[in-house]
């Protein structure tokens, strides 16, 4: 973890830390600090099973990028290569998207190890305490990401990621809600890539799927061509929020039903026709924040309802 050493309290002092996020550009010390854990998590690069693990995320990427290396061809064979070129690569690329695919990779084989309950990886700390420090390195350099249920997220606003976003990950991780992470997922991902329309989409994707496995695990009866309104609209009747209740979530059954939706079929769900339609950023960001926050509200009304 980051260690609170006397250069970086002085900093902190003298007000020299960012205060809001950046998302073009990952420094160069931070690129360092991302080797340092991944030598850590992912253990010597003279074990096999390291080896494998460095090769697969190098020939991945190799593929997906339509390359045969990332930096330089090997001279000789060596089985150490995979791990250099790609270090190299991480340290050099100019490409910020391209440095977040390495991580994202790399992270996602120590993520994976963990999950799996995987134990012959020869690393130095755990795979929590890796993803732990990644993520606090990017708070602590003002880079507007986190890694998140194996994928890097775009982070706005940290009270809404960590009070919001990441209980809502959680929740759905879930095996009943695999469709609904799925789609939340995706929605970050779009809005990571400035895909603002597909960003909506999928955020009333995950909404409906959210409320359709909720409907199924308690029995209630719905049609699985239900738009969300409909679904909206069950819920409520079958008192997932309260009766007594009810007065006070008004406003919540509005934004419901007009928030997300609505937001949408506007912006992101019907035909453009020969004028092309623009989703700003802020609106996206709106609503997928808003999406965390209706989605986490579901999933812990149902779990009350269990309990």
């Amino acid at each position: 973890m980051p260690f609170d050493i006397f250069s970086k309290r002085q900093k902190i002092l003298r007000g020299e830390v960012p205060d809001i996020y950046q998302y073009d550009n990952i420094p160069d010390p931070l690129r360092v600090q991302i080797v340092h854990i991944m030598n850590d998590a992912l253990g010597d690069n003279k074990h096999p099973k390291t080896q494998k693990d460095y090769q697969w995320i190098h020939e991945t990427l190799c593929r997906e990028y339509g390359k045969f290396y990332l930096v330089k061809l090997p001279l000789l064979e060596n089985e150490e290569y995979y791990a250099k070129d790609l270090i190299q690569f991480l340290l050099s690329t100019s490409n910020t998207e391209e440095v977040l695919d390495v991580v994202e990779l790399s992270f996602l084989v120590i993520y994976v190890c963990d999950r799996q309950g995987e134990k012959t990886y020869y690393g130095k700390i755990t795979p929590d305490e890796a993803l732990e420090e990644l993520n606090a390195r990017f708070k602590e350099h003002g880079v507007g990401y986190q890694f998140e249920s194996g994928k890097i997220i775009r982070v706005d606003s940290q009270i809404i990621h960590n009070n919001a976003v990441k209980p809502v990950l959680h929740l759905l991780n879930d095996e009943r809600f695999k469709g609904a992470n799925e789609e939340f997922l995706q929605a970050h991902e779009h809005y990571r890539h400035k895909r603002y329309k597909e960003c909506l989409n999928d955020c009333l994707k995950a909404l409906e799927s959210t409320m359709k496995t909720i409907c199924e695990h308690q029995g209630w009866k719905y049609e699985s061509t239900d738009t969300a309104k409909k679904l909206i609209s069950i819920c409520f009747q079958n008192n997932l929020i309260p009766t007594y209740l009810e007065t006070q979530f008004s406003t919540l059954r509005q934004n419901l039903e007009s928030g997300i939706s609505t937001i949408r079929n506007k912006l992101g769900g019907h035909g453009q026709g020969s004028q092309q339609i623009t989703v700003p950023e802020y609106f996206a960001s709106y609503q997928l924040n808003m999406t965390a926050s209706t989605i986490l509200f579901l999933v812990q009304a149902e779990n009350s309802l269990i309990n």
